[in-house]
C-alpha cells in the first residue's frame, strides 16, 4: 500500500494559455508538472547554477553585468545570480503567471523570496521568444532554462527560439562579447552546428554528471565583439 509521503499532493492547479500548470508536493519535493510532462523540483539545482555560473565565467571582466534568465522555474537560477555580487541587473522572464504567483505568494517563496527582494531583481510575465523579439533592453548574459533542451521543448511553439531566427533575436538582445547560456538534458552537436552556422564564436559544451544516463548540459557560445 502507497503511504501518504508517496503520493504527490497537488498544491495547485491552473489552466494558462499554453494549457494546464500543477504545482504538487512530493514528500519534501516541490514538483512543476505542465500539461502533464514533469518539468522540474527541487531535489538539486545543481544544473541551474552552472547555467548561470557558465555564463558568468564565460563573460570578460566587465563591471555589473546584467543577465537575463529564461524561465523562473523553482528559481534556483534566479537565487543563485542573486547570490553573486558580481551580477548587476537580473531580469526573468516567465510566461505562467502561476509560476511567478507560487514564488511570490506561495510555496516556492522559500527558494526565492530573498532574490525577489533584491533590488537588482525584475520579473517580467512574457513569453521568451516574444520578449527577445520585441524588448529594446540588452544583456551582457543570457541563460535559457525553458525547455528540455534544443530538440526536446516543452511546447512546439519553442522549437523556434533554437532555429537560425531564433539564435538571431538571441544575439540582438547581447551586447559585444555577451554569452549564450543554453540548459539540455542532453548534448546536442546539432545544436553546437546551428550556433556556429548563427554567427556566435566560441561555441562549447560543458556537462553535468547525474546519477544515471547521459549527463546534462550547458551549451555556451558569444556574441563577437
Amino acid at each position: 500500500m502507497p503511504t501518504s509521503y508517496d503520493i504527490p499532493e497537488v498544491l495547485d492547479r491552473r489552466e494558462g494559455p499554453y494549457g494546464e500548470v500543477v504545482l504538487r508536493r512530493h514528500g519534501e519535493l516541490l514538483q512543476i508538472i505542465a500539461n502533464g510532462c514533469f518539468l522540474m523540483d527541487t531535489s538539486d539545482g545543481r544544473s541551474e547554477r552552472l547555467l548561470v555560473d557558465a555564463a558568468l565565467g564565460a563573460l570578460d571582466d566587465r563591471s555589473g553585468p546584467a543577465v537575463l534568465i529564461g524561465g523562473l522555474g523553482v528559481g534556483f537560477s534566479l537565487a543563485h545570480a542573486a547570490a553573486n555580487d558580481r551580477w548587476g541587473r537580473i531580469t526573468v522572464v516567465e510566461r505562467e503567471r502561476a509560476v511567478i504567483d507560487w514564488h511570490r505568494k506561495g510555496p516556492l517563496t522559500a527558494l526565492s523570496g530573498e532574490a525577489l527582494a533584491d533590488p537588482r531583481t525584475k520579473i517580467v510575465a512574457a513569453d521568451l521568444i516574444e520578449y527577445v523579439n520585441e524588448t529594446s533592453a540588452t544583456f551582457d548574459a543570457l541563460c535559457l532554462d525553458i525547455d528540455n533542451g534544443p530538440g526536446w521543448t516543452v511546447t512546439e511553439g519553442n522549437e523556434g527560439l533554437y532555429s537560425p531566427a531564433g539564435l538571431a533575436s538571441c544575439a540582438r538582445v547581447l551586447r559585444p562579447g555577451g554569452v549564450l547560456a543554453v540548459w539540455s538534458a542532453q548534448p546536442s552537436p546539432e545544436f553546437e552546428g546551428t550556433l556556429w552556422n548563427a554567427g556566435f564564436k566560441r561555441v562549447r559544451t560543458e556537462e553535468i554528471p547525474v546519477a544515471r544516463g547521459v549527463p546534462d548540459v550547458v551549451h555556451l557560445a558569444v556574441r563577437p565583439g
